[in-house]
This record gives structure tokens, C-alpha cells and sequence, in this order.
């Protein structure tokens, strides 16, 4: 395994497995029946492509990083009986002109927070729809306004392994409902010699009005909105820390 592969490996370790559980529980309890094909965008390490496989769904996650999904094509050889299958494509979720059609489309873990601006949000929204079959179902998680503009900021959390060791640490972005994260990771090599990387992660959400505009711009009906895994609607001066939203292909 190489170093990048070590570095997506530390994000594995450090993600919360309760949050997967938790996206894997919201997902069942909010998705049609009849939902037989799941396209899982920003699938990362493939956690939740694996508990969905294991549901029975016929499940194809898209990433943008080689790394996250080389952990995620072996996570589901050792994981899965050999005749479930998944499938993993490298690539943009700005762009799903050639990833199939689906029942059903995820996007967790706020990674369209990661989108720069409302015009790369609604590229994904517009991709989304046209990959859906009729009927299908957009679920996808961002981070409240009070997250970024009350909790991020300031916020640092490190954490020192045998083998690794991390920190992150949180400041207000330039634009609106922004944030910049600061990770550094060091990570023991096979000559146990400690290697560094730094990334600087930019995320930046939105009012609801704003997403609820752009999902019916790319023509999605019928769109509830819940907050931190639970049915419940959530406000714009809530002090709720993710807001889910349910949107249908009309």
C-alpha cells in the first residue's frame, strides 16, 4: 500500500463508525421499496456502499480519490460474499453524464458542502437528476448555517496514534457560511519514520431556501427537509448540525 493509501487509511480510522450506522439507518427508513439500484456519490472508503450491498441493493459508489477508493474495492473483497456485487468509479460528481441511471442517489458526509460556489452545487443537483430513473430519490446531507458560522470556528481536535497522528483545526472561510479545516497528518512509514502531509479543506453551506431553490431548478418535487438524523424540520436559527433533504425526480 502506498503513502496516499496510508493517508486515506487514517481517515478511515478517525471517522465516528456511529455516523456511518446512522446515514445506513436514515437511508432505509427513507427510500422507496422499490428502490433496487443506489448510486453512492463521495463514497469515500466504501463503509456505507458495503452496508448497502449487504441490504441487497445493487450499489455503485463514485469517488474523486484513488486512494479512498482502492480501500473501498478491498474493503469489499474481504467484506462481501463473492457474489454481491458493487461497483466503484474514480470520478467528479460535478459530471454523472456517464454513470448509468439509478433509483436512487446519496451524497453524505456534507460533501456537497465542498462544492465552491451555488453554481458547482447545481451542476451536481442537475447531474443527479438526469442520472435518476422516473420516480427516483436524491438523499444527501450538508451542514447547517449554525454549524459553520457558530460551531466550526475555532474548533481543533487532535489526535496522536502509535502509528499516526492528526490535527485539525477550524477558521471562519471569506465568503458566507464558510469554513476552512486545516488537517495535518504523520504518518510511521515502513522505515518507521514519521511522513507529513497538510490539506486544507474549504467547505461553505447554505440558507434551506437557497438548496430547496436550486433542487427545483434542476427540476426535483416533492423535497422534505429533516435535521441530524431524525424526522424532524428543522429551522434556519435552529442549533441543529446537519439538515438532510429528501427530493424526488418528478
Amino acid at each position: 500500500m502506498d503513502n496516499y493509501q496510508e493517508f486515506a487509511r487514517v481517515y478511515d480510522t478517525i471517522m465516528d463508525d456511529t455516523l456511518y450506522d446512522a446515514w445506513h439507518q436514515f437511508s432505509r427508513d427513507h427510500l422507496p421499496s422499490h428502490t433496487h439500484d443506489i448510486l453512492e456519490l463521495a463514497c469515500g472508503t466504501g463503509k456505507l456502499s458495503v452496508q448497502f450491498a449487504r441490504d441487497g441493493y445493487a450499489v455503485t459508489g463514485l469517488d474523486l480519490s484513488e486512494e479512498m477508493l482502492s480501500i473501498a474495492y478491498n474493503r469489499a473483497l474481504d467484506e462481501l460474499d463473492e457474489t454481491v456485487g458493487i461497483g466503484f468509479i474514480e470520478g467528479d460528481m460535478r459530471d454523472l453524464s456517464n454513470v448509468g441511471t439509478y433509483d436512487a442517489v446519496t451524497c453524505y458526509s456534507d460533501s456537497i458542502c465542498y462544492m465552491p460556489d451555488r453554481e458547482a452545487v447545481q451542476e451536481v443537483f442537475d447531474g443527479v437528476w438526469n442520472c435518476l430513473n422516473a420516480d427516483g430519490t436524491f438523499i444527501f446531507d450538508v451542514h447547517s448555517v449554525n454549524q459553520i458560522d457558530q460551531v466550526f470556528p475555532g474548533y481543533s481536535y487532535h489526535e496522536n496514534e502509535e502509528d499516526f497522528a492528526f490535527m485539525w483545526d477550524s477558521f471562519p472561510g471569506e465568503k458566507a457560511h464558510s469554513i476552512t479545516h486545516e488537517l495535518t497528518f504523520f504518518v510511521k512509514d515502513a522505515d518507521g519514520k514519521f511522513e507529513r502531509r497538510d490539506e486544507v479543506h474549504e467547505e461553505r453551506t447554505y440558507s434551506i431556501d437557497n438548496y430547496l431553490t436550486m433542487l427545483d431548478n434542476a427540476g426535483f418535487v416533492d423535497v422534505t427537509v429533516f435535521s441530524d438524523f431524525q424526522d424532524i424540520t428543522p429551522s434556519e436559527k435552529d442549533d441543529s448540525a446537519r439538515w438532510f433533504f429528501i427530493a424526488k425526480k418528478g
